[in-house]
């Protein structure tokens, strides 16, 4: 038995609200006014034109609020139309101007000026209804008696019955004077639905909503609607949105009783469902029960994607808006935390938007954080699938002050540690060169403004000048060694079968080089070419490819880069990835029929091309298999419609065949590792958000994430 959720009762749900509505009798507009007061409503409609302001000849009257209530206006008991009444509250504004002659003789106003201060006070007062596709205006003429006139005090109110509208919609309301002394009052009402009403029976456009029940069952959730067999109606489940229209998601007409059922992971904070008979001018009646639901929160933040635009700007992809904070925060290689730049840096509230930051150059070591709630939700290194893996830099955050006082500390993770210092950290110990580098014009400016700036500086440099020293004591005590072992040659031999082993072994540590080919078909493709890369960076791989060296690439022309990079790869026992798309076979069959590309088609960059003037010789003489893989991605080309003289060497589609894939780019005598599968599953989850970014742009529902039926036995036929 399905486990009661929450009941949805009389139509679509139970209201915080319930109200019970005065009944007006009659099809007759109507007005009447406080005691005292006077007032009469026009026979027609006016034109809805307020007019500029004018100044006012002496005390007027003037709207100064606006008071709405819901009635019923009833040709007979069961036959009710919702409208709204309106109370515009007056009150006497202005003054009388003294008479110039009273200023200059200082006598007393003669009688033709003091009878209009004794005189009773007239107003034309207009009232603006605007309620989709409904507009009009009505005028309500109101006379003051001379006693009631106090100036800024209160007169009283006039009511108007009433402006009808539908079910749920929402009516805007203006008051105003003719002429119009003074700016426009403004209201907005938002009328309640069916499941407001306790007198729903009375309206029949009521009478035909579905009762729903909403409960859960393990993983699913089943709507359950409770109508008659010859009941006809019509379901949408749609994603509401804070901004722009809502995102349909799934409809259906149906008849009689259904069960609808829905899988746990559907379940968004925004998914919201409407429903109406299949009638002429039926009321649709919508509800979002899942806005409270922590599982629908919780799928919120897996379905929500961070993509990068341009350089400074960023996309929060999600079905629902997300309150959210961002910041950018810089990730060293190691495994340590990435480390928030808050300050100098600030957060930032971010929806379902784009977002900025003021950034001058992009690093693959800065990445973003999105928190919600204090807790962090998202993180994402936008920029290391175009420009490469973490580097291993350190980053400088410069302070300035008043009198163009500045500071300088490194990021570390223990902190940031000022320069120069004397501690004992990395950065502390290198601070003289760091400062040098910053000088000499070495280090990347990443953001700059009047508070301070963000440097990143290499340390590679100086990583390789502590590796040459060791290695210079290495190969001082290996001479050593060696003229020792010389004098004792029964031991040579062993000794020669040690260091072999301790070669071999420390290549395998270094990690085979990997060349990745591949045809720039467009920017979508590029990226997922990068996040691949940066994927395959995280294994024991020395990966080049084209996308990250495109500096030398302009200096040496894609021939030469490609033929250097090439030879070094071979030499040094690695492997080159033909990574297939269909451009790159649409290359690789003109080559074959051709024998050469046609001028012009091509960018400066497209290395792929140019590889194919010595990739052909290497597969037409043989020497391919054991230094060539291909791949292909899956639902982007199948391995059949590569050409058969690539087929010669191994062809994997990935993700599917990554266990296999990485297999082959082992060395060729290294041992299977027992860690192959769990690498395969983390190169996996590392392509995925590149893969559901390239085959789902944003704003495209993915296939087999729609919110449909995974219909119980009631589900009926869509038209």
């Amino acid at each position: 038995m399905p486990v009661p959720w929450f009941l949805l009762s009389l139509a679509l749900g139970r209201s915080p609200v319930v109200l019970s509505l005065e009944r007006l009798v009659g099809p007759q507009d109507a007005t009447h006014c406080s005691p005292g007061l006077s007032c009469r409503l026009w026979d027609s409609d006016i034109l809805c034109l307020p007019g500029d302001i004018v100044p006012a000849p002496g005390p007027v009257l003037a709207p100064t609020h606006l008071q709405t209530e819901l009635v019923l206006r009833c040709q007979k008991e069961t036959d009710c139309d919702l409208c709204l009444r309106v109370a515009v509250h007056l009150a006497v504004h202005g003054h009388w101007e003294e008479p110039e002659d009273e200023e200059k003789f200082g006598g007393a106003a003669d009688s033709g000026v003091e009878e209009p201060r004794n005189a009773s006070l007239q107003a034309q007062v207009v009232l603006s209804f605007q309620a989709y596709p409904t507009a009009r205006c009505v005028l309500l003429e109101v006379q003051v008696p001379a006693a009631l006139v106090q100036f800024g005090q209160s007169v009283g109110s006039v009511v108007y019955d009433c402006f009808e509208a539908a079910l749920g919609s929402e009516v805007r309301i203006w008051s105003y004077t003719q002429p119009r002394y003074e700016k426009e009052l403004n209201h907005t009402q938002q009328l309640p639905d069916c499941r407001g009403l306790e007198v729903w029976n009375s309206i029949p456009s009521c009478w035909a909503l579905p009762w729903l029940n909403v409960s859960a069952d393990g993983d699913n959730v089943h709507l359950v609607l409770n109508v008659s067999e010859e009941q006809h109606f019509g379901l949408s489940l749609y994603w509401n949105q804070v901004q722009g229209p809502p995102k349909p998601r799934w409809h259906k007409n149906l008849t009689g009783p259904q069960i609808i059922t829905l899988n746990h992971t559907d379940l968004v904070p925004c998914l919201c469902i409407q429903v109406w008979p299949l009638e002429p001018d039926s009321v649709r009646t919508n509800i979002c029960p899942f806005r409270e639901d922590p599982r629908a929160h919780q799928n919120l933040w897996q379905a929500a994607r961070l993509q990068l635009l341009t350089l400074q700007s960023w996309l929060l992809d999600a079905p629902c808006s997300l309150p959210a904070e961002a910041a950018l925060c810089w990730r060293a290689p190691g495994g340590d935390p990435c480390q928030p730049l808050v300050p100098p840096l600030s957060w930032e509230n971010v929806t379902v938007d784009v977002l900025e930051f003021p950034l001058l150059k992009g690093h693959p070591n800065l990445c973003v954080q999105v928190n919600s709630s204090e807790k962090l939700q998202l993180q994402e290194c936008l920029w290391a699938d175009s420009l490469g893996p973490l580097k291993d830099d350190v980053l400088l955050l410069e302070t300035r002050g008043p009198q163009d006082n500045r500071s300088l500390c490194a990021l570390e993770p223990s902190g940031c540690t000022s320069l120069p210092s004397k501690a004992s950290t990395r950065a502390a110990r290198l601070g003289e060169y760091l400062l040098q580098d910053l000088q000499s014009g070495q280090c990347l400016q990443l953001w700059d403004d009047d508070l301070g700036a963000l440097w990143a500086c290499p340390m590679d440099k100086y990583i390789h000048k502590r590796w040459a020293l060791v290695w210079l004591a290495c190969l001082l005590f290996a001479a050593a060694l060696s003229l020792i072992l010389l004098l004792k040659k029964d031991h040579a031999k062993g000794w020669l079968r040690l260091l072999k082993q301790d070669v071999r072994s420390g290549a395998a540590a270094r990690g085979r080089a990997a060349l990745l080919l591949y045809s720039a078909d467009d920017s979508g493709f590029e990226r997922l070419v990068g996040a691949l890369a940066s994927a395959l960076c995280q294994l024991p791989l020395r990966v080049a490819v084209d996308l990250w060296s495109r500096r030398e690439l302009s200096a040496q022309g894609p021939v030469a880069w490609f033929h250097a990079q090439r030879r070094q790869t071979l030499q040094e026992g690695g492997v080159v990835v033909l990574l297939f798309s269909p451009g790159a076979v649409a290359l690789c069959s003109e080559w074959l029929q051709d024998g050469v590309s046609g001028p012009g088609a091509h960018g400066p960059h497209d290395a792929f091309r140019a590889s194919l003037s010595c990739v052909l010789p290497d597969f037409l003489q043989g020497r391919a298999p054991g230094s060539y893989v291909g791949a292909c991605f899956d639902r982007l080309l199948h391995p059949d419609a590569v050409p058969a003289l690539f087929r010669t060497v191994p062809v994997f589609t990935l993700p599917s065949q990554l266990p296999d894939f990485l297999g082959a780019l082992q060395q060729p005598r290294a041992p299977r590792s027992g860690r192959l599968q769990e690498r395969a599953e983390q190169v996996s989850r590392a392509l995925q958000p590149a893969l559901d970014s390239y085959f789902h742009p944003p704003g495209t529902p993915a296939p087999g994430r729609g919110v449909g039926p995974g219909a119980g036995p009631g589900a009926g036929d869509g038209t």
